[in-house]
């Protein structure tokens, strides 16, 4: 909200006469250096970071910013130029990645930017893309409270993510989030693999949302900046900065008010949970707290849904009165390519874009009597992507996902078992409230778009509402052994926080407040949020984590704020009468306030990150820096198509018989197949009985993996070489002893108290 201090009418900004240079650019400029500082003083090489930045402007924004400004009509800012650009140029990226990896020559990726350089240089008609006129102002005020935005999202990301987690382990206490080893594993694969294997099982297909990871390994592979620089330090950080960007342009773009896109991005990016939650409980999960580095597919996604929005917004219809110059029919190429890149960023992201799609279908059938043509050819665009996603890359493989209405707000409820059924059905009442409070608050403000529009909201309005109710909907609908279905949540959060900060904004706009006022708005908000954050800091939030008790401290919370709330309409005519500017502006405060009421979620959680690192409630796991350094050294004396092979498949064992197969460090650390580490995330076992603890599909393959280390043979470590591949063995002596004639048999290459590698002859 911070952006009404600027006093920009709303509507789209007027040519102005351009300010100064430096001036002009001072907001990145200072964004960049907030970013950069946070990186090098949480470990970042100097040379990874210069080499990194040079591989974004050069290898990202320079060729997507040209394709960008060739399929638009007319310009409208630069900023919007620059952040749409750069995305698509992620999805160029993309495309460059699976010609060169998929050719087996992943070292001329670094060439792929002439692809686009070259024909914009040569060709007189689009050498005018180098050097475009006619930009409007963007007004100072938007642009420094979007780069407050960011510089306070990076401080999260230093607490929360960068300074508890080193890029390479430094000591044998090393704890780490059990999924990143995973992650890293992927792109570790996609370096040299197109389409990536499941790394922790050489061959086995990996029908996954692998899109992210494929942008990480062809990042490292442009830049030269080791992957897991790029994976612990530079990736997450510039993807959430160009995610805030982004919700702040498309927000503009859509809305025709500049600080409603500023105030989606607080919504998203500054605002929390509801809950005030402590780094253990999390309730119903998170929209972008922990999940942006937890899984940071999820805001590549965002990278990609969020110009999906501004370009399928002009295809279902433009809002009237909005005059920011429409992208033209280049709106449907950039539709195709941000759609083709989403298929497989997440799985969640292009199912909410085809049920938005179908209710503005419904919508605009029902009330013009007429077949919408552009939504109709827009949401069979959405189907094919939708049926490429489920059919090529994910082979039909449900990954565990199963329709089983209200499973997330089950463990709250109970069976119900001796209870009587009107207690039952209140307890169910009790719960969804709470879950709309923790998850959904930062959307009230659509309630004041839809009121506005006397509940019937124009063709974009209704996109951006069919995605926000679209998320919810499902997330209430399905369930994963992982939860998994909260990301159907927060594919949908990025449609409902724009059309929440457009309601806002335009309450603002009804309340005729002055610049001044604005400046006062902006600062009891901050005001009530600092409150906020010190009163929970100083009693959290605490209770169990299962039952209805786990959601009465977050209910308790909501009665005080409400009771607050009526106390303070109550004294409101007294107030007017004291100071009869406040006249007609109750409801821009209290609507504020509502929004801004998540406010301590991210500041606890950085601060809870100290107490419980690495996610908290979620699954740690130990991560030695002895085994790191062995994988290393495997990385640099290996050829990327080379397997290994381990006798480690457990992330610990239960009861001496149950394996949990979470296991995934050799195969992140060192970026090759192994012939069985862990395999609880393969694709067919996601979902099975047992969870993590199901046994190995192939015995034999892992009977002959075994006793490669357990009772080797020369015959059977030749089997292993010739008929798997496997070139290396990786002994971790602390899970047991390799045998005593294995150094007979194989080349001992790398050995230390715990750790040895040997090379197969």
């Amino acid at each position: 909200m911070t952006a009404l201090a600027t006093g920009a009418a709303p509507g789209p900004t007027t040519a102005a006469r351009p300010r100064p240079g430096p001036v002009r650019w001072a907001p990145a400029l200072v964004g960049y250096a907030v970013v950069a500082t946070a990186l090098l003083a949480t470990g970042t090489p100097p040379v990874a970071l210069a080499r990194w930045t040079g591989y974004a402007l050069l290898a990202v924004l320079l060729p997507g910013t040209l394709v960008y400004r060739a399929l638009r009509r007319r310009p409208h800012t630069l900023v919007e130029d620059l952040a749409m650009g750069a995305a698509f140029g992620l999805v160029l990226e993309l495309a460059a990645w699976a010609v060169t990896v998929g050719l087996g020559a992943p070292g001329w990726l670094r060439l792929w930017p002439l692809a686009v350089v070259l024909p914009f240089a040569a060709v007189p008609g689009l050498r005018r893309h180098w050097r475009p006129t006619g930009y409007a102002r963007v007004p100072a005020g938007w642009a420094w409270s979007v780069t407050a935005v960011l510089a306070g999202f990076t401080l999260y990301l230093v607490e929360s993510f960068l300074r508890v987690n080193p890029v390479l382990p430094t000591e044998e206490g090393q704890a780490q989030y059990i999924d990143l080893a995973f992650q890293l594993s992927i792109a570790g694969a996609a370096t040299h693999q197109m389409p990536p294997q499941v790394p922790q099982v050489a061959g086995e297909p990996l029908h996954y949302h692998w899109f992210g990871f494929a942008h990480l390994a062809a990042s490292s592979l442009v830049s030269g900046v080791d992957l897991p620089t790029v994976f612990f330090r530079l990736a997450v950080p510039a993807l959430c900065a160009l995610a805030v960007v982004l919700v702040a342009v498309v927000g503009w773009r859509i809305t025709g008010r500049p600080y409603a896109g500023v105030a989606a991005a607080v919504l998203m990016f500054a605002v929390g949970e509801f809950g005030y939650e402590n780094g253990l409980r999390q309730l119903f999960g998170t929209q972008v707290t922990f999940i942006v580095w937890g899984s940071p597919s999820m805001t590549y996604s965002w990278v990609l849904l969020l110009p999906l929005l501004a370009a399928l917004g002009e295809v279902v219809g433009r809002a009237r009165g909005v005059t920011v110059p429409p992208l033209g029919r280049g709106a449907w190429a950039l539709a195709a390519g941000f759609l083709a890149a989403s298929t497989g960023a997440k799985a969640s992201s292009v199912p909410v874009v085809l049920a938005a799609l179908g209710l503005v279908a419904v919508v605009l059938t029902a009330t013009r009597r007429r077949l919408p043509r552009a939504v109709l050819a827009a949401a069979g665009l959405t189907l094919a992507a939708q049926l490429f996603a489920t059919a090529v890359l994910f082979a039909f493989v449900s990954h565990g996902v199963t329709v089983e209405p209200l499973a997330g707000l089950r463990g709250y409820v109970g069976d119900g078992v001796d209870r009587p059924a009107a207690v039952t059905g209140l307890l169910w009442l009790v719960v969804l409230v709470a879950f709309l409070l923790n998850l959904q608050l930062r959307l009230a403000g659509a309630v004041a778009v839809l009121r506005y529009r006397r509940w019937r909201p124009e063709p974009v309005q209704v996109f951006l509402l069919g995605g926000a109710l679209a998320g919810p909907a499902v997330y209430l609908l399905v369930a994963h052994p992982g939860s998994s279905n909260q990301y159907f949540l927060r594919a949908g959060f990025t449609f409902g926080v724009i059309l929440s900060a457009w309601g806002w904004a335009e309450v603002v706009d009804r309340a005729g407040l002055a610049r001044r006022g604005r400046l006062l708005l902006v600062g009891a908000a901050a005001g009530f949020a600092v409150l906020l954050t010190a009163y929970q800091w100083r009693f959290p939030a605490s209770g169990p984590t299962q039952g209805y008790g786990g959601v009465l401290p977050l209910l308790v919370w909501a009665a005080v704020l409400t009771l607050l709330a009526l106390l303070l309409a109550l004294g409101w005519p007294a107030l007017v009468g004291r100071w009869p500017g406040l006249a007609g502006r109750g409801g821009a405060v209290l609507l504020t306030g509502v929004l801004v009421a998540g406010a301590p979620g991210l500041v606890l959680d950085a601060a809870a990150a100290r107490t419980y690192p690495n996610g908290g409630a979620y699954a740690v796991v130990p991560m030695p820096a002895s085994r790191v350094e062995a994988a290393r050294w495997v990385r640099a004396h290996s050829a990327p198509g080379d397997v290994l092979a381990t006798n480690v498949h457990c992330w610990r064992v239960v009861d001496d018989r149950w394996c949990d197969a979470r296991s995934f460090w050799l195969s992140g650390y060192a970026e090759r197949s192994v012939l069985v580490e862990g395999w609880a995330f393969a694709p067919r076992m996601v979902g099975r009985p047992g969870g993590p603890y199901a046994a190995f599909w192939d015995p034999d393959r892992l009977r002959a993996n075994d006793a490669a280390f357990t009772a080797p043979t020369e015959a059977g470590l030749a089997d292993l070489r010739d008929r798997y591949g496997v070139r290396w063995l990786v002994v971790d002596r602390s899970v047991e002893l390799e045998s005593p004639d294995l150094p007979e048999l194989a080349d001992l290459r790398y050995d230390t108290t715990r750790m040895a590698v040997y090379r197969l002859r």
